[in-house]
Order: C-alpha cells, then sequence, then structure tokens
C-alpha cells in the first residue's frame, strides 16, 4: 500500500480518468459512421480510436483538435467515406459537452484538501478550458499537450510537470486511466503511479494497450480519495 503521507502533489491524467471520454466520443462517433452505414460496436468504435489516436500523435507535434479531426478522417478511410469539415470537426467539438464520472468532483473536493492538484492531458489549452467548468475545482497547475508541444507517453510531458512543481519525484502521485500514457512513463521517472481502472476489467478502451505495474490500483477516484484520508 503507498504512504499517502509522503505526497505533496497528485497529478492527474484528465481524459479517461476524470472525465468520461469514452461515452462523450462514442456519442460523437456513432451517429457519424451510421450515417455513412457503417454499425460497430462500442469496443470496435473505441479500439479503432485508439489505435488511429496513437499513430497520430507521433512524430511532429500537432494540435489536438486536429489530432481529433484527423481520427475522423481515418474512420473514413477505414471504411470508405469522405467525412465533410463539419463531420471532421464534430469530435473536437462535443468535449465540451464531456462529463466528469459521477465520483470524479467530490473526489477532487476531497483530494484538494491535502494535496497540491495538478492536470497533467493530452488535450488543447481551449478544449480543457470547456471540461474544467465541469470539474468545479481548481488546479494549482493545468500542464497541456499545446503547451509542452507532445503527447504523452512522451517523457517532455512528465519533465515539463515535475519542473513546474518544483517537486522530487517522491513528492508526486501521478494518477492514470493508462497503462501506455501514464503508469509507463511516469514510473520511468521515478514517480509513484496509480492506475484507475474505469473499465472494471483492466481493459484499455479507447486508451493504446500496453503493459505496465502500477503501485496502485483503483476501480475509480471515490477508492482513491478514501485511501488518501485513511
Amino acid at each position: 500500500m503507498l504512504d499517502f503521507e509522503r505526497y505533496e502533489a497528485l497529478t492527474f491524467d484528465c481524459y479517461g480518468t476524470l472525465v468520461d471520454w469514452e461515452t462523450g466520443m462514442l456519442g460523437a462517433l456513432k451517429p457519424l459512421l451510421s450515417q455513412h452505414g457503417v454499425e460497430l460496436d462500442d469496443d470496435a468504435i473505441l479500439d479503432l480510436f485508439a489505435e488511429f489516436e496513437a499513430g497520430l500523435e507521433q512524430g511532429e507535434y500537432k494540435p489536438y483538435r486536429h489530432v481529433l479531426e484527423q481520427v475522423v478522417q481515418k474512420f473514413g478511410e477505414r471504411f470508405g467515406f469522405s467525412p465533410s469539415e463539419a463531420e471532421r470537426s464534430a469530435l473536437p467539438d462535443s468535449i465540451k459537452q464531456w462529463l466528469p464520472f459521477s465520483d470524479t468532483v467530490d473526489a477532487l473536493k476531497t483530494l484538494k484538501q491535502k494535496y497540491k492538484l495538478v492536470i497533467l492531458s493530452n488535450v488543447d489549452d481551449d478544449l480543457f478550458a470547456d471540461t474544467a467548468k465541469h470539474l468545479q475545482v481548481p488546479f494549482d497547475q493545468v500542464i497541456t499537450a499545446q503547451q509542452v508541444q507532445s503527447y504523452k507517453p512522451s517523457l517532455n510531458n512528465f519533465k515539463t510537470m515535475m519542473q513546474r512543481l518544483g517537486l522530487p519525484s517522491e513528492k508526486i502521485l501521478h494518477v492514470g486511466a493508462s497503462i501506455y500514457h501514464d503508469v509507463i512513463p511516469a514510473s520511468s521517472l521515478g514517480l509513484s503511479t496509480v492506475f484507475v481502472d474505469r473499465r472494471k476489467d483492466g481493459s484499455s478502451g479507447a486508451a493504446k494497450a500496453a503493459e505496465g505495474k502500477p503501485d496502485l490500483q483503483v476501480p475509480d477516484l471515490a477508492t482513491l480519495a478514501k485511501l488518501a484520508q485513511s
């Protein structure tokens, strides 16, 4: 079990960890695909999203809005249709409607009483600004892919976070719902990690599949908040 007394800051992945991005993206992608005669089950859509997103985040940095627009383009290429400009924009535009998991806000409010809270997210500043309104908690730092010009699992994102916090690695606990994006890179830099298994089965869903060992695994943020307070 982690010694929660040693940490001064909790750093969070946002989408998939705090915010239910899978429900959000399915709400945007399913009607779009159906309109073009493409009928896939939810897991198949999420698997393809994970494949497309991870590939598009490689190489030269591009804004996350463009990544999501190109994800839609990739669906079109895979299934033989040409999405319109409005259809390509539908996925990034939907982020403002993506909602936190039911336990997120209360857990963050509890954790805020004891720790500095930090966002470390593969997103654009303006897209996160829409999400921040739903989270209702002021964060001590918000570090986006746009600011650092790279995407997790790049170590650049984590090193920037550590530099901005000015804390040694043993004082930081990183929390995420992706082994690929969060647990593996954070662990490689000596950070303690918590894997939030939102899917409850260890599957990766909309995140690229990977194998890694977190220091702690919890089913939700409410459990983490309870453990941190005990």
